[in-house]
Protein backbone atom coordinates (compact mmCIF):
# COMPACT_ATOMS: atom_id res chain seq x y z
CA UNK A 1 0.00 0.00 0.00
CA UNK A 2 3.23 2.51 0.52
CA UNK A 3 3.62 2.36 -3.01
CA UNK A 4 0.21 3.80 -4.11
CA UNK A 5 0.28 5.91 -0.92
CA UNK A 6 3.16 7.47 -2.84
CA UNK A 7 1.84 7.30 -6.05
CA UNK A 8 -1.79 9.68 -4.79
CA UNK A 9 0.37 12.03 -2.71
CA UNK A 10 2.63 12.74 -5.56
CA UNK A 11 -0.47 13.38 -7.82
CA UNK A 12 -1.95 15.78 -4.80
CA UNK A 13 1.10 17.99 -5.06
CA UNK A 14 1.03 18.14 -8.82
CA UNK A 15 -2.78 19.34 -8.75
CA UNK A 16 -1.68 21.78 -6.16
CA UNK A 17 1.25 23.10 -7.94
CA UNK A 18 -0.44 23.46 -11.54
CA UNK A 19 -3.61 25.41 -9.18
CA UNK A 20 -0.70 27.56 -7.73
CA UNK A 21 0.13 28.55 -11.43
CA UNK A 22 -3.36 29.34 -12.31
CA UNK A 23 -4.42 26.51 -14.86
CA UNK A 24 -5.60 23.28 -15.34
CA UNK A 25 -7.16 20.40 -17.33
CA UNK A 26 -10.11 17.55 -16.95
CA UNK A 27 -10.67 15.18 -19.02
CA UNK A 28 -13.41 12.98 -18.71
CA UNK A 29 -12.51 9.75 -20.78
CA UNK A 30 -16.07 7.94 -21.71
CA UNK A 31 -16.51 5.22 -24.01
CA UNK A 32 -19.30 7.93 -25.92
CA UNK A 33 -17.10 11.05 -25.83
CA UNK A 34 -13.92 12.51 -24.74
CA UNK A 35 -14.29 15.59 -22.57
CA UNK A 36 -11.85 18.59 -21.89
CA UNK A 37 -12.19 21.45 -19.60
CA UNK A 38 -9.29 23.68 -19.07
CA UNK A 39 -10.00 25.78 -16.07
CA UNK A 40 -8.70 29.01 -14.50
CA UNK A 41 -8.15 29.76 -10.88
CA UNK A 42 -8.37 33.61 -9.45
CA UNK A 43 -5.54 32.86 -7.38
CA UNK A 44 -3.64 30.90 -3.83
CA UNK A 45 -5.80 33.38 -1.68
CA UNK A 46 -9.58 31.64 -2.74
CA UNK A 47 -8.52 28.32 -1.50
CA UNK A 48 -10.16 27.68 2.07
CA UNK A 49 -9.83 24.85 4.32
CA UNK A 50 -13.03 23.62 4.11
CA UNK A 51 -15.78 23.14 6.87
CA UNK A 52 -14.67 19.43 7.75
CA UNK A 53 -12.65 16.48 7.02
CA UNK A 54 -13.52 15.11 3.56
CA UNK A 55 -16.31 17.43 2.60
CA UNK A 56 -16.47 19.52 -0.08
CA UNK A 57 -15.52 22.72 0.65
CA UNK A 58 -17.40 25.41 -1.04
CA UNK A 59 -17.46 26.76 -4.75
CA UNK A 60 -13.97 28.11 -5.93
CA UNK A 61 -13.47 30.76 -7.77
CA UNK A 62 -12.74 28.98 -11.20
CA UNK A 63 -13.48 30.13 -14.54
CA UNK A 64 -13.89 27.28 -17.41
CA UNK A 65 -11.63 28.95 -20.03
CA UNK A 66 -11.96 26.40 -22.39
CA UNK A 67 -14.28 23.55 -23.30
CA UNK A 68 -14.46 20.96 -25.91
CA UNK A 69 -15.53 17.14 -26.68
CA UNK A 70 -14.88 14.59 -29.66
CA UNK A 71 -16.32 11.04 -30.56
CA UNK A 72 -14.13 8.54 -27.99
CA UNK A 73 -12.63 5.82 -29.94
CA UNK A 74 -10.42 3.28 -28.35
CA UNK A 75 -12.86 2.49 -25.30
CA UNK A 76 -15.16 0.19 -24.28
CA UNK A 77 -17.02 -0.33 -21.05
CA UNK A 78 -15.61 2.64 -19.95
CA UNK A 79 -12.10 1.54 -20.39
CA UNK A 80 -9.20 1.84 -22.34
CA UNK A 81 -9.39 -0.52 -25.31
CA UNK A 82 -6.88 0.52 -27.84
CA UNK A 83 -4.22 2.55 -26.92
CA UNK A 84 -3.44 4.78 -30.24
CA UNK A 85 -6.73 5.67 -30.82
CA UNK A 86 -7.83 6.75 -27.20
CA UNK A 87 -4.57 8.55 -27.37
CA UNK A 88 -5.81 10.07 -30.60
CA UNK A 89 -9.17 11.61 -29.04
CA UNK A 90 -7.74 12.87 -26.17
CA UNK A 91 -4.90 14.32 -27.77
CA UNK A 92 -7.86 15.94 -30.17
CA UNK A 93 -10.05 16.74 -27.15
CA UNK A 94 -7.32 18.50 -25.18
CA UNK A 95 -5.86 20.75 -28.46
CA UNK A 96 -9.22 22.28 -28.86
CA UNK A 97 -9.68 23.23 -25.21
CA UNK A 98 -6.41 24.48 -25.57
CA UNK A 99 -6.86 26.48 -28.45
CA UNK A 100 -10.40 28.18 -27.25
CA UNK A 101 -8.55 28.91 -24.48
CA UNK A 102 -5.32 30.08 -25.70
CA UNK A 103 -2.88 28.75 -23.39
CA UNK A 104 -0.93 25.28 -22.84
CA UNK A 105 -1.87 23.07 -20.21
CA UNK A 106 0.61 20.23 -18.72
CA UNK A 107 -1.53 18.81 -15.86
CA UNK A 108 -5.05 17.15 -15.90
CA UNK A 109 -6.99 15.58 -13.73
CA UNK A 110 -9.13 12.77 -15.76
CA UNK A 111 -12.14 10.66 -14.50
CA UNK A 112 -13.48 7.09 -15.66
CA UNK A 113 -15.79 4.70 -15.40
CA UNK A 114 -16.22 0.95 -15.19
CA UNK A 115 -13.10 -0.98 -14.07
CA UNK A 116 -15.14 -3.40 -11.86
CA UNK A 117 -14.94 -1.09 -8.42
CA UNK A 118 -15.73 -2.59 -5.39
CA UNK A 119 -16.89 -0.50 -2.19
CA UNK A 120 -15.07 -1.54 1.40
CA UNK A 121 -16.29 0.02 4.88
CA UNK A 122 -13.70 0.80 7.25
CA UNK A 123 -13.48 1.14 10.97
CA UNK A 124 -10.51 2.41 13.22
CA UNK A 125 -10.39 3.81 16.73
CA UNK A 126 -7.39 5.03 18.85
CA UNK A 127 -7.09 6.84 22.43
CA UNK A 128 -6.63 10.60 22.65
CA UNK A 129 -3.15 11.55 23.58
CA UNK A 130 -3.14 14.65 24.61
CA UNK A 131 -6.62 15.32 25.28
CA UNK A 132 -7.63 17.53 22.18
CA UNK A 133 -8.04 16.15 18.60
CA UNK A 134 -4.77 17.21 16.53
CA UNK A 135 -3.92 16.44 12.68
CA UNK A 136 -1.73 13.43 14.11
CA UNK A 137 -4.90 11.90 15.97
CA UNK A 138 -7.15 12.16 12.64
CA UNK A 139 -3.80 10.10 11.04
CA UNK A 140 -3.28 7.48 13.54
CA UNK A 141 -7.24 6.61 13.53
CA UNK A 142 -7.05 6.36 9.66
CA UNK A 143 -4.22 4.41 10.01
CA UNK A 144 -5.99 2.24 12.48
CA UNK A 145 -8.81 1.35 10.21
CA UNK A 146 -8.60 -2.17 9.50
CA UNK A 147 -7.58 -2.65 5.89
CA UNK A 148 -9.28 -5.51 3.86
CA UNK A 149 -7.79 -7.72 1.43
CA UNK A 150 -8.85 -6.11 -2.17
CA UNK A 151 -7.22 -8.65 -4.09
CA UNK A 152 -4.49 -9.07 -6.11
CA UNK A 153 -4.10 -6.54 -9.48
CA UNK A 154 -6.95 -4.14 -7.76
CA UNK A 155 -5.89 -0.72 -6.31
CA UNK A 156 -7.51 1.43 -4.29
CA UNK A 157 -9.20 4.65 -6.19
CA UNK A 158 -10.38 6.85 -3.20
CA UNK A 159 -10.18 6.09 0.40
CA UNK A 160 -12.45 8.87 2.18
CA UNK A 161 -13.22 9.39 5.59
CA UNK A 162 -17.23 9.72 6.16
CA UNK A 163 -17.81 10.29 9.56
CA UNK A 164 -16.02 10.79 13.32
CA UNK A 165 -17.01 9.74 16.82
CA UNK A 166 -15.36 11.32 19.74
CA UNK A 167 -16.66 9.56 22.87
CA UNK A 168 -20.02 9.20 22.91
CA UNK A 169 -20.84 11.99 20.33
CA UNK A 170 -20.72 10.54 16.37
CA UNK A 171 -21.80 12.22 13.18
CA UNK A 172 -18.55 14.79 13.16
CA UNK A 173 -17.27 16.02 10.08
CA UNK A 174 -14.04 17.43 11.83
CA UNK A 175 -13.29 16.50 15.14
CA UNK A 176 -9.86 18.64 15.43
CA UNK A 177 -9.45 20.61 18.09
CA UNK A 178 -12.24 18.99 20.35
CA UNK A 179 -11.49 17.56 23.63
CA UNK A 180 -11.87 13.94 24.03
CA UNK A 181 -10.24 10.27 25.03
CA UNK A 182 -11.14 7.63 22.48
CA UNK A 183 -11.84 8.80 18.73
CA UNK A 184 -13.34 6.26 16.23
CA UNK A 185 -13.38 6.92 12.47
CA UNK A 186 -15.11 5.09 9.55
CA UNK A 187 -13.99 5.19 6.11
CA UNK A 188 -15.65 4.46 2.79
CA UNK A 189 -12.38 2.75 0.13
CA UNK A 190 -13.16 2.11 -3.36
CA UNK A 191 -10.70 -0.39 -5.46
CA UNK A 192 -10.41 -0.93 -9.17
CA UNK A 193 -8.80 -3.10 -11.86
CA UNK A 194 -5.52 -1.64 -11.50
CA UNK A 195 -4.67 -1.91 -15.11
CA UNK A 196 -7.55 0.43 -15.74
CA UNK A 197 -5.89 2.87 -13.91
CA UNK A 198 -2.09 1.88 -15.62
CA UNK A 199 -3.56 1.85 -18.66
CA UNK A 200 -5.16 5.28 -18.30
CA UNK A 201 -2.00 6.99 -16.83
CA UNK A 202 -0.32 5.78 -19.56
CA UNK A 203 -2.35 7.01 -22.45
CA UNK A 204 -1.76 11.04 -20.56
CA UNK A 205 1.78 10.40 -20.43
CA UNK A 206 1.87 10.13 -24.48
CA UNK A 207 -0.08 12.81 -24.69
CA UNK A 208 3.08 14.92 -23.25
CA UNK A 209 1.09 15.93 -19.91
CA UNK A 210 1.14 14.74 -16.05
CA UNK A 211 -1.62 13.03 -14.22
CA UNK A 212 -2.26 14.98 -11.25
CA UNK A 213 -5.51 13.22 -10.31
CA UNK A 214 -8.12 10.42 -11.03
CA UNK A 215 -11.30 9.64 -9.76
CA UNK A 216 -14.56 7.61 -11.07
CA UNK A 217 -16.92 9.27 -13.21
CA UNK A 218 -20.10 8.41 -10.95
CA UNK A 219 -18.54 9.95 -7.66
CA UNK A 220 -17.38 12.93 -10.26
CA UNK A 221 -21.20 13.10 -11.62
CA UNK A 222 -22.75 12.64 -8.36
CA UNK A 223 -20.78 16.27 -7.14
CA UNK A 224 -22.68 18.03 -10.10
CA UNK A 225 -25.82 16.70 -10.39
CA UNK A 226 -26.81 15.92 -6.45
CA UNK A 227 -28.06 19.44 -4.91
CA UNK A 228 -26.67 19.92 -1.42
CA UNK A 229 -29.68 19.26 0.22
CA UNK A 230 -29.65 15.57 -1.71
CA UNK A 231 -25.84 14.95 -0.65
CA UNK A 232 -26.69 15.37 2.94
CA UNK A 233 -29.91 13.64 3.39
CA UNK A 234 -28.85 10.70 1.45
CA UNK A 235 -29.18 9.96 -2.31
CA UNK A 236 -28.18 7.82 -5.43
CA UNK A 237 -26.57 8.90 -8.77
CA UNK A 238 -26.79 6.82 -11.37
CA UNK A 239 -24.49 7.83 -14.31
CA UNK A 240 -25.75 6.02 -17.22
CA UNK A 241 -23.00 6.12 -19.82
CA UNK A 242 -22.15 4.46 -22.99
CA UNK A 243 -20.16 1.33 -22.14
CA UNK A 244 -20.81 1.71 -18.50
CA UNK A 245 -23.52 2.41 -16.34
CA UNK A 246 -22.09 4.05 -12.83
CA UNK A 247 -23.82 4.06 -8.94
CA UNK A 248 -22.54 6.02 -6.13
CA UNK A 249 -24.72 6.75 -2.87
CA UNK A 250 -23.84 9.69 -0.97
CA UNK A 251 -25.36 10.70 2.52
CA UNK A 252 -23.58 13.40 4.85
CA UNK A 253 -22.06 15.33 1.74
CA UNK A 254 -19.56 11.93 1.49
CA UNK A 255 -19.80 9.11 -1.16
CA UNK A 256 -20.65 6.24 0.73
CA UNK A 257 -20.71 3.65 -2.26
CA UNK A 258 -19.63 3.05 -5.32
CA UNK A 259 -20.49 0.70 -7.88
CA UNK A 260 -20.49 0.14 -11.51
CA UNK A 261 -22.92 -2.16 -14.58
CA UNK A 262 -21.14 -3.11 -17.51
CA UNK A 263 -24.03 -1.97 -19.26
CA UNK A 264 -24.67 1.11 -21.01
CA UNK A 265 -26.40 3.24 -24.22
CA UNK A 266 -24.05 1.67 -26.64
CA UNK A 267 -25.66 -1.84 -26.11
CA UNK A 268 -28.89 -0.03 -26.83
CA UNK A 269 -27.40 0.93 -30.42
CA UNK A 270 -26.28 -2.62 -30.61
CA UNK A 271 -29.74 -3.83 -30.01
CA UNK A 272 -31.71 -1.30 -32.61
CA UNK A 273 -28.60 -2.21 -35.24
CA UNK A 274 -29.11 -6.11 -34.82
CA UNK A 275 -33.34 -5.69 -34.60
CA UNK A 276 -33.42 -3.10 -37.76
CA UNK A 277 -30.41 -5.18 -39.88
CA UNK A 278 -28.63 -1.42 -39.93
CA UNK A 279 -25.44 0.42 -39.41
CA UNK A 280 -24.42 1.38 -36.16
CA UNK A 281 -24.33 4.88 -37.12
CA UNK A 282 -27.90 5.07 -38.10
CA UNK A 283 -28.98 2.85 -35.02
CA UNK A 284 -27.83 5.65 -33.30
CA UNK A 285 -29.39 8.39 -34.95
CA UNK A 286 -32.77 6.43 -35.04
CA UNK A 287 -32.00 6.01 -30.90
CA UNK A 288 -31.57 9.90 -30.67
CA UNK A 289 -34.39 10.60 -32.70
CA UNK A 290 -37.16 8.65 -32.13
CA UNK A 291 -35.63 6.93 -29.42
CA UNK A 292 -38.21 6.43 -26.13
CA UNK A 293 -39.47 3.66 -23.55
CA UNK A 294 -43.13 4.25 -23.50
CA UNK A 295 -45.41 3.38 -26.50
CA UNK A 296 -48.82 5.13 -27.07
CA UNK A 297 -51.22 4.67 -29.96
CA UNK A 298 -49.69 7.88 -31.66
CA UNK A 299 -46.49 5.55 -31.92
CA UNK A 300 -48.14 2.81 -33.83
CA UNK A 301 -48.84 5.82 -36.31
CA UNK A 302 -45.52 6.90 -36.90
CA UNK A 303 -43.32 5.66 -39.31
CA UNK A 304 -39.58 5.76 -39.77
CA UNK A 305 -38.01 5.71 -42.96
CA UNK A 306 -35.00 2.70 -42.65
CA UNK A 307 -32.49 3.45 -45.41
CA UNK A 308 -28.93 1.32 -46.06
CA UNK A 309 -27.26 0.48 -48.78
CA UNK A 310 -27.29 -3.12 -49.04
CA UNK A 311 -28.69 -3.50 -52.87
CA UNK A 312 -31.31 -4.92 -52.23
CA UNK A 313 -33.95 -2.29 -52.75
CA UNK A 314 -37.00 -3.61 -50.97
CA UNK A 315 -34.26 -4.02 -47.82
CA UNK A 316 -32.75 -0.96 -48.17
CA UNK A 317 -35.83 1.05 -48.15
CA UNK A 318 -38.29 0.39 -45.62
CA UNK A 319 -40.58 1.23 -42.87
CA UNK A 320 -40.82 0.98 -38.57
CA UNK A 321 -42.74 2.19 -36.44
CA UNK A 322 -41.85 3.89 -33.28
CA UNK A 323 -43.24 1.68 -31.49
CA UNK A 324 -41.60 -1.26 -33.05
CA UNK A 325 -38.20 1.06 -31.84
CA UNK A 326 -39.32 1.71 -28.73
CA UNK A 327 -40.01 -2.23 -28.32
CA UNK A 328 -36.39 -2.96 -28.72
CA UNK A 329 -35.03 -0.33 -26.59
CA UNK A 330 -37.12 -0.87 -23.42
CA UNK A 331 -35.97 -4.57 -22.47
CA UNK A 332 -32.45 -3.51 -22.54
CA UNK A 333 -32.74 -0.22 -20.46
CA UNK A 334 -35.20 -2.35 -18.18
CA UNK A 335 -32.29 -5.10 -17.57
CA UNK A 336 -29.41 -2.43 -16.92
CA UNK A 337 -32.19 -1.09 -14.48
CA UNK A 338 -32.40 -4.37 -12.90
CA UNK A 339 -28.66 -4.34 -12.29
CA UNK A 340 -28.44 -0.71 -10.82
CA UNK A 341 -31.14 -1.86 -8.26
CA UNK A 342 -29.35 -4.97 -7.22
CA UNK A 343 -26.32 -2.43 -7.11
CA UNK A 344 -28.63 0.06 -4.95
CA UNK A 345 -29.85 -3.36 -2.32
CA UNK A 346 -25.84 -4.23 -1.75
CA UNK A 347 -25.61 -0.52 -0.61
CA UNK A 348 -28.50 -0.87 1.97
CA UNK A 349 -30.28 2.21 0.05
CA UNK A 350 -33.61 1.61 1.75
CA UNK A 351 -32.08 2.46 5.01
CA UNK A 352 -31.00 6.43 4.06
CA UNK A 353 -33.39 9.30 5.24
CA UNK A 354 -33.99 10.07 1.98
CA UNK A 355 -34.14 8.19 -0.90
CA UNK A 356 -33.49 10.49 -3.78
CA UNK A 357 -32.59 9.01 -6.91
CA UNK A 358 -30.83 11.41 -9.50
CA UNK A 359 -30.20 9.99 -13.26
CA UNK A 360 -27.43 11.50 -15.00
CA UNK A 361 -25.34 10.59 -17.93
CA UNK A 362 -26.08 11.23 -21.77
CA UNK A 363 -28.25 7.53 -21.72
CA UNK A 364 -30.39 9.80 -19.00
CA UNK A 365 -32.15 11.97 -21.90
CA UNK A 366 -33.76 9.21 -23.34
CA UNK A 367 -37.39 10.10 -23.26
CA UNK A 368 -39.55 8.42 -20.54
CA UNK A 369 -36.31 7.12 -18.76
CA UNK A 370 -37.07 8.74 -15.10
CA UNK A 371 -40.79 7.06 -14.80
CA UNK A 372 -39.32 3.94 -16.32
CA UNK A 373 -36.39 4.11 -12.82
CA UNK A 374 -38.98 5.50 -10.82
CA UNK A 375 -41.09 1.85 -11.20
CA UNK A 376 -38.22 -0.20 -11.02
CA UNK A 377 -36.12 1.05 -8.68
CA UNK A 378 -38.95 2.76 -6.18
CA UNK A 379 -37.60 5.70 -5.25
CA UNK A 380 -38.45 9.21 -6.48
CA UNK A 381 -36.19 9.85 -9.96
CA UNK A 382 -34.97 12.65 -11.09
CA UNK A 383 -32.96 13.58 -14.18
CA UNK A 384 -29.92 15.74 -12.48
CA UNK A 385 -28.02 18.58 -15.05
CA UNK A 386 -24.59 19.65 -13.69
CA UNK A 387 -24.49 22.71 -11.74
CA UNK A 388 -23.47 25.89 -13.24
CA UNK A 389 -20.03 27.14 -12.93
CA UNK A 390 -18.28 30.19 -14.52
CA UNK A 391 -17.60 30.33 -18.58
CA UNK A 392 -19.44 26.85 -19.04
CA UNK A 393 -20.62 27.02 -22.82
CA UNK A 394 -24.28 26.13 -23.54
CA UNK A 395 -23.23 22.91 -25.01
CA UNK A 396 -21.89 21.63 -21.87
CA UNK A 397 -24.67 21.94 -19.52
CA UNK A 398 -26.50 18.99 -20.18
CA UNK A 399 -26.64 15.33 -18.30
CA UNK A 400 -23.69 14.12 -21.08
CA UNK A 401 -21.40 16.63 -19.31
CA UNK A 402 -21.63 15.28 -15.96
CA UNK A 403 -18.52 13.84 -15.10
CA UNK A 404 -16.57 16.48 -16.32
CA UNK A 405 -18.28 19.69 -14.32
CA UNK A 406 -18.19 17.23 -11.58
CA UNK A 407 -14.42 16.74 -12.17
CA UNK A 408 -14.21 20.83 -12.33
CA UNK A 409 -15.14 20.90 -8.88
CA UNK A 410 -13.26 17.88 -7.22
CA UNK A 411 -10.55 19.71 -8.81
CA UNK A 412 -10.99 22.85 -6.94
CA UNK A 413 -12.00 21.14 -4.09
CA UNK A 414 -11.27 18.02 -3.60
CA UNK A 415 -12.34 15.84 -0.16
CA UNK A 416 -9.66 15.14 1.83
CA UNK A 417 -8.39 11.43 1.23
CA UNK A 418 -6.33 9.03 3.17
CA UNK A 419 -3.53 9.77 1.77
CA UNK A 420 -3.86 13.72 3.15
CA UNK A 421 -2.84 12.59 6.43
CA UNK A 422 1.03 11.74 8.05
CA UNK A 423 -0.14 7.90 7.82
CA UNK A 424 1.83 5.73 9.37
CA UNK A 425 3.50 2.79 7.22
CA UNK A 426 2.89 0.25 9.93
CA UNK A 427 -0.14 -0.69 9.65
CA UNK A 428 -2.24 -3.76 12.08
CA UNK A 429 -1.94 -6.83 10.54
CA UNK A 430 -5.65 -7.80 11.78
CA UNK A 431 -7.94 -7.67 8.76
CA UNK A 432 -11.47 -7.16 8.79
CA UNK A 433 -14.55 -5.96 6.49
CA UNK A 434 -17.21 -4.20 8.20
CA UNK A 435 -20.64 -3.02 6.11
CA UNK A 436 -20.51 -0.17 4.32
CA UNK A 437 -23.62 1.43 6.01
CA UNK A 438 -22.83 0.64 9.42
CA UNK A 439 -22.38 3.41 11.27
CA UNK A 440 -25.20 5.23 9.15
CA UNK A 441 -27.78 2.56 10.67
CA UNK A 442 -26.34 3.44 13.96
CA UNK A 443 -26.58 7.01 13.44
CA UNK A 444 -30.37 7.68 11.69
Amino acid sequence: MSGLYQAQRAMRNMRQAAMQRGVIAVLDIGTWKVACLVLRFDGPDNFSDGDGVGTMAGQSRFRVIGAASTCSRGVRFGEIDVMVEAERAIRTALQSAQKMAQVRVDHVIACFSGASPRSYGLAGEIDVENGAVTEQDIARVLAACDMPDIGAGREVLHAQPVNFALDERSGLNDPRGQVGERLASDMHLVSVDQKAIQNLAHAVRRCDLELAGVASSAYASALSALVEDEQELGAACIDFGGGATGVSVFLRKHMIYADSVALGGDLITADLSAGLSVPTSFAERVKTIYGGLVATGMDDREMIEITSETGDWEHDRRTVSRSDVIGIIRPRVEEILEDVRTCLDSAGFEHLPSRQIVLTGGGSQLPGLDALASKILGSQVRIGRPLRVRGLPQAATGPDFASAVGLSLFAAHPQDEWWDFEVPVERSSKRSLNKVLRWVRENW
